[in-house]
């Protein structure tokens, strides 16, 4: 593919807000395997799905056969970025800092192509090693001499905390942008990278490295920023009932990350199957055509949650997720296996621990789905509660050790969606 049909396909999918000089970019990545990068603070121990849009388009990148760089910032995030925020970021310890890094450099390990044989091959790089031993005077007189104060406190990053009442901005974090541009020049010196991607907050301090670079070495490098994902009704994306979508299985699980995206909004599902997949352009016009005549069906949600789950976490992640969902909404819980069960338990299904031997009602009134042990005996005569799939008649009836699912849960239903799960400690 040409650089030109890539970056107009780029521009379809929406993954394009600004790009410096259009036409040296498609000279610059017409000419050969060319390298470019992305920067990731870390700022928890695992990325969230707002950046799978960075990591996607290096992917994306690669696969039209350059080089990426994937920049972990040891260095910045020890100082915090301004951009995007009203207040100042707390300070993490440099123990912290460098256990999230590490933590981050296997996670996304997974999302590139760090093996193959040609040039393509991706790289980690870490901005703490050019900048852990740099004297503050040198970094004064080589790069804080090419900023302007003046240009710099009219950027929206440090304007709109300058204006303010009681907040302002810290030296720290007004360093920031020298950071960043002084990643670029040092990756144009010694990987000749000359293109930065980032989100569209990023675009200043891509130019800002961009102009650092013509200073110091004469050469034209180039910018390209993407969208902040958001919702169509305006809500924060990423976010669930439960908090943040990780991309770590421990801190979101597989059947909850399914979940997140097969209850995407019918108005945003073609918008998300163009920026997180890499589904072809027909195929996501035709689940569009399929959504807009027939939305009951859901099939762009499915190809969404399917595609999206098997690239962060693997093709069974998805058989396992699909199997919670037809055994949950069919109330089948026999196919459940133990894992299944013990995702559910992480995922904050409602769960209580009781020994063997409790009574059903008690159990009931435990779990929270009734107020009273009379108010769950006729729950259960009206055929209201069934107890891992099976309907319930007997009122006196125990939760005994043979009942248990894999010897320690029982699934209690009350309704068609009223899940309840009780754990039995070992």
């Amino acid at each position: 593919m040409s650089a030109q049909a890539f970056i107009d396909e780029l521009r379809w999918r929406g993954l394009l807000t600004q790009v410096s000089d259009e036409e040296g970019l498609l000279d610059y990545l017409d000419s050969g395997c060319q390298s470019l990068y992305c920067g990731f603070d870390p700022t928890a121990e695992s990325l969230h799905v707002g950046s799978l849009v960075p990591l996607l388009a290096l992917r994306r990148f690669q696969l039209q056969g350059h080089r990426p760089l994937l920049l972990l910032g040891g260095a910045t995030g020890l100082i915090g970025d301004p951009s995007g925020r009203d207040d100042e970021r707390s300070l993490n310890t440099g123990e912290t800092v460098s256990a999230w890094v590490q933590a981050l450099r296997a996670q996304v390990s997974g999302f590139l192509e760090f093996d193959t044989k040609n040039d393509s091959a991706a790289k980690i790089v870490n901005n703490l090693d050019w900048t852990h031993d740099l004297p503050v005077i040198d970094f004064l007189r080589d790069i804080g001499k090419h900023f302007s104060v003046n240009g710099m406190i009219q950027r929206d990053s440090v304007k709109s905390r300058l204006e303010r009442s009681n907040e302002g901005i810290s030296y720290t974090e007004f360093s920031y942008m020298l950071l960043q541009a002084m990643d670029f020049l040092r990756l144009a010196q010694s990987e000749n990278c000359l293109l930065q991607i980032g989100g569209s907050d990023q675009w200043v301090n891509i130019v800002s490295g961009i102009d650092l670079i013509r200073r110091h070495t004469g050469k034209s490098a180039f910018a390209f920023t993407m969208p902040l994902v958001t919702k169509a009704d305006g809500t924060k994306f990423g976010k669930s009932a439960a908090g943040a979508v990780w991309l770590d299985p421990k801190k979101t699980s597989p059947y909850a990350f399914y979940q997140f995206w097969l209850n995407t909004a019918d108005t945003d599902v073609v918008k998300f199957l163009k920026l997180f997949t890499f589904l072809q352009p027909e195929e996501i016009e035709s689940l569009g055509i399929q959504t807009r005549d027939h939305p009951e069906h859901r099939q762009a949600h499915k190809k969404l949650a399917q595609e999206v789950t098997t690239i962060v976490h693997g093709a069974q992640a998805v058989v396992a997720a699909e199997r919670i969902s037809a055994a949950l909404f069919a109330g089948d819980t026999q196919k459940l296996l133990e894992s299944d069960l013990q995702e559910l338990q992480q995922d904050g299904m409602p769960c209580t621990s009781c020994p063997a031997g409790t009574g059903l009602l008690t159990a009931i009134v435990e779990a929270g789905l009734t107020k009273s042990a009379g108010e769950a005996r006729k729950l259960i005569q009206a055929n209201g509660i069934k107890l891992n799939g099976e309907s319930i008649s007997d009122v006196g009836r125990d939760l005994t050790f043979e009942d248990a699912l894999f010897e320690r849960f029982y699934l209690l239903r009350k309704g068609k969606k009223n899940y309840h799960l009780i754990a039995r400690g070992r």
